[in-house]
């Protein structure tokens, strides 16, 4: 496989691959030949609003932004809670409204806007998308008739099964519309569409397990079933960019003790995203042993209630009646409220559990999918935690980018096991891309949009 090279230049740092030249030609190509494409970002990674219109994330400046300190901007941006309710169940009037291209913040009045998946929106045209960037030399042209790029916004607050019969709609319906689209341009009648999926972080999760189980979910009960690769009936080819496929140790980190955005900005509670099933599905994976206690010895009961509920960690947190109270206004008794915290908490890490021996069972795909890996192995990376009532310490960092580890990303079954020179992988990758750039920054990496544009558009299928 052709990947590009980034060369030094003699002065002035690395140059950026002019991408109208490279692809320019090809962008503006459009036959049944190329794939539409669809772009699932991670966590976080789509704007979420309420039904009428205020913003719940991707905007913490304006007076209806969700202020997760606030008893309504809370019970706004978590999971309803509800005793013997599913969690597939449990509903609010939130929803996804578009691709998170940045996160725009208020600092003591000054308006700033931080990049999120605005580079990658703009290099694949994703939806006609245009970035501030849109007049400058160099950039690609797809022209007037582009209708091949969508991106799936998705409430990644739910877990990715749930997400998972979303996406299948979603791709269901752009397929029909390219069908027609193809049949009208190019008098083709009889072609089917497939697609080619770019997924970042825990879309990357969402991806597999779409691909594996297709919109079937999982059984509450009883051995988790071996994949029946019913997505892969409408995917070429997935490419993964930096995804937690074994979890990470910043999951229990932020399910324990919360989120920090950054100086100024809000603290999002350990209860808050205690709610949210898609939370406990990145936790690190026990046999791998990255969670240890006091006494160095590994946690590996981390999808047992009895663990969090003994230890205090989470939900499960006394402390955190305050956040609950917030979460649950109608029950005026701690102990109810605390019932209910337990409840959902047990649902979550008995969801997450399964999700995880669902990825993990190794199966072989179908030849005609090919799964590719683009991820970080230049940053030092939390690897192994030490967990002492409630407090986390970094025992060891190992290459990655800064979030995940490259042994996450490449699902490597050596971690905590025996030793051997090839990787041990339940994953079937065809091709493996590793950059230096970190975890966001992958998506903004010319190297990596100069990589995927060609996988995408030149590589031979």
């Amino acid at each position: 496989m052709v990947l590009a090279a980034t060369l030094l230049g003699a002065c002035g740092g690395p140059p950026s691959p002019d991408l109208k030249t490279l692809y320019g030609r090809a962008a503006r190509t459009h036959d049944d030949l190329r794939n539409p494409v669809i772009l699932i970002p991670g966590l976080m990674g789509s704007r979420l609003a309420d039904a009428d219109g205020a913003t719940v994330w991707g905007r913490l400046r304006d007076s209806d932004a969700a202020d997760p300190n606030h008893p309504d901007g809370a019970r706004r941006f978590a999971l309803p809670m509800a005793e013997g309710v599913p969690l597939s169940a449990l509903r609010d009037s939130v929803r996804a409204v578009g691709p998170l291209d940045k996160l725009e913040i208020e600092i003591m009045g000054m308006a700033i806007a931080f990049d999120a998946y605005v580079d990658i929106l703009d290099a694949l045209g994703v939806g006609g998308y245009r970035s501030r960037r849109s007049s400058e030399p160099g950039d690609l042209d797809y022209g007037p008739d582009h209708f091949t790029c969508f991106e799936f916004d998705y409430d990644w607050r739910r877990s990715n099964v749930d997400n998972a019969r979303r996406l299948h709609a979603f791709m269901t319906e752009r397929k029909r519309e390219v069908e027609r689209e193809i049949e009208q341009r190019y008098g083709v009648t009889d072609h089917e569409v497939r697609f080619d999926i770019v997924a970042h972080s825990m879309g990357a999760l969402l991806t597999r397990y779409y691909l594996r189980y297709g919109d079937t979910p999982l059984p509450a009960e009883g051995e988790v079933p071996p994949p029946t690769w019913a997505g892969a009936e409408l995917v070429e080819r997935a490419v993964l960019v930096a995804p937690p496929n074994a979890g990470a140790p910043q999951a229990l980190q932020d399910l324990l003790h919360g989120k920090d955005l950054g100086f100024l900005l809000p603290h999002y509670q350990p209860a808050l995203l205690g709610t949210l099933p898609s939370a406990y599905e990145m936790l690190p994976r026990p046999r791998h042993r990255r969670v240890v206690d006091g006494a160095d010895e590994p946690i590996d009961a981390l999808y047992d209630i009895d663990t969090w509920n003994e230890r205090g960690w989470g939900l499960a947190d006394p402390g955190q009646d305050e956040v609950l109270r917030r979460l649950l206004p109608e029950v005026e008794d701690a102990s109810a409220r605390r019932r209910i915290a337990l409840d959902h908490l047990e649902k979550c890490l008995r969801n997450a559990e399964r999700f995880a021996l669902a990825l993990d069972r190794p199966a072989s795909p179908p030849p005609e999918l090919r799964i590719d890996l683009i991820a970080g192995d230049a940053h030092p990376t939390p690897s192994r935690v030490r967990i002492v009532d409630g407090e986390i310490e970094i025992l060891d960092r190992a290459p990655g980018d800064g979030t995940v580890l490259r042994a996450s990303a490449l699902m490597d079954e050596r971690v905590g096991g025996e030793w051997q020179t090839r990787l041990v992988s339940p994953i079937a990758w065809q091709q493996v891309v590793f950059l230096t750039s970190s975890h966001i920054e992958l998506t903004q990496d010319p190297a990596f949009i100069d990589n995927l544009l060609f996988t995408l558009m030149e590589a031979p299928r």
